[in-house]
C-alpha cells in the first residue's frame, strides 16, 4: 500500500517495527501493586547488564510518576533531535540509554493528567520516534497494575521477549502480583520470572536480616503458579540513599547483599534463564523450561534469545 494511503497508526506501526527489529530482547518489568520497588529493580538490572557488556535501553512508561531519570542521576536532562523528527535517548553511559517523560516536563512537580488514549500515544511515540539504535536489551518500566500502559506495550511489541514481575513478600503484594502473571499468560507473553524485592531488611548495625514484610511469599507464589523464581533482594538503607542521589549501586554497593542479589538475577536473565510461555503449563517452572530446550518447544516462543 502506498504511503499516502496508509493512516497515521499504520505508519507508526512500521516505525515501531523498524526500531524494535534492531533490539535483541524486549523485557517488560511489571508489578501488581505500587511501592514494591519495580523501578529500583529496572534501574539496577539495567546497570548490571551494562556492566556485563550489554547495550541497554530503558523506557520509562510510568507517565504519572517517572522516576527512572532521578535514579540514573540524569534528572534535568532534556531531549534532543538530530533530524527534527525523531529524538535521541539520554545517555547514562556509552552502552546505557534512557527515555522518560520527565525529560519533557518543564516543571517536575506538575502532575500529568492524561486519559488512556494520550498515554497510549506517548508510549507508541517513545517506541517509534526514539533513535534507540542497536541494543541487546530494552527494559520497559511500567506503572503498577495491568492497564493501559502494559496493554499498549504488548500490542505495540507483539514479539515482546517476556515479563519480569516484581513483588514483596507480604500477602497483599503477592495477591496483586498473581494478576500480573495471569495478565502475561492471557497476552501470550513469556514470564521470565518473579523477583521478591524488600525480602528482609539488613540491619545497618548488626548485619542481621529482619523480615519486615515477611519472607518467601514470592517463592511460594511461583511454586503455586508454576513460574520461575529469579531471586530475593533484601532491603538496605544504603541502596535507598544511592538511588535518591542517582548513584550506580552496582559500583557503590559492590560489597552489599542487595547488590549481589541484583547481579545474580541479571546474570540469570542474560544467560537465558528458565521462562514460561503460558502455552503448555505441564512443564512451566521445571528444569525443562529454559531456552536451551527451545528446539523442542514452540517455534514462535517469544522467550527465545536472539
Amino acid at each position: 500500500m502506498p504511503d499516502d494511503e496508509k493512516d497515521e497508526f499504520e505508519l507508526q506501526n512500521e516505525k515501531i517495527r523498524a526500531r524494535m527489529d534492531r533490539i535483541g530482547r524486549k523485557i517488560m518489568i511489571m508489578s501488581g501493586k505500587g511501592g514494591v520497588g519495580k523501578t529500583t529493580v529496572t534501574v539496577n538490572l539495567a546497570n548490571e547488564l551494562a556492566d556485563m557488556g550489554c547495550t541497554v535501553g530503558v523506557l520509562d512508561t510510568d507517565l504519572h510518576g517517572p522516576n527512572v531519570a532521578k535514579m540514573f542521576g540524569v534528572e534535568g536532562a532534556t531531549l534532543s533531535s538530530a533530524d527534527g523528527v525523531s529524538f535521541l535517548p539520554v545517555e547514562v553511559r556509552p552502552n546505557l540509554k534512557v527515555i522518560s517523560l520527565s525529560f519533557a516536563l518543564e516543571d517536575q512537580d506538575a502532575p500529568v493528567i492524561w486519559r488512556g488514549s494520550m498515554k497510549m500515544g506517548a508510549i507508541r511515540q517513545f517506541l517509534g520516534d526514539c533513535e534507540w539504535g542497536d541494543l541487546d536489551y530494552l527494559l520497559i518500566d511500567t506503572p503498577p497494575g495491568t492497564g493501559d500502559e502494559q496493554l499498549t506495550v504488548c500490542q505495540a511489541i507483539p514479539e515482546l521477549t517476556g515479563t519480569v514481575i516484581v513483588t514483596t513478600p507480604q500477602d497483599v503484594a503477592v495477591l496483586d502480583a498473581r494478576k500480573s502473571v495471569n495478565f502475561s499468560r492471557k497476552m501470550g507473553v513469556a514470564i521470565i520470572g518473579v523477583i521478591e524485592n524488600m525480602s528482609g531488611l539488613v540491619c545497618p548495625h548488626c548485619g542481621k536480616e529482619i523480615p519486615i514484610f515477611g519472607k518467601g511469599g514470592g517463592r511460594r507464589m511461583c511454586s503455586d503458579m508454576h513460574v520461575p523464581f529469579l531471586g530475593e533482594i533484601p532491603m538496605e538503607m544504603d541502596l535507598r540513599e544511592a538511588e535518591d542521589e542517582g548513584k550506580d549501586w552496582s559500583h557503590v554497593g559492590a560489597s552489599h547483599p542487595s547488590r549481589k542479589a541484583l547481579y545474580d538475577i541479571a546474570n540469570e536473565i542474560n544467560n537465558g534463564t528458565a521462562c514460561s510461555t503460558g502455552r503448555d503449563t505441564s512443564f512451566l517452572g521445571t528444569p525443562g523450561c529454559k531456552p536451551s530446550a527451545c528446539a523442542s518447544c514452540t517455534a514462535n516462543c517469544p522467550s527465545r534469545k536472539k
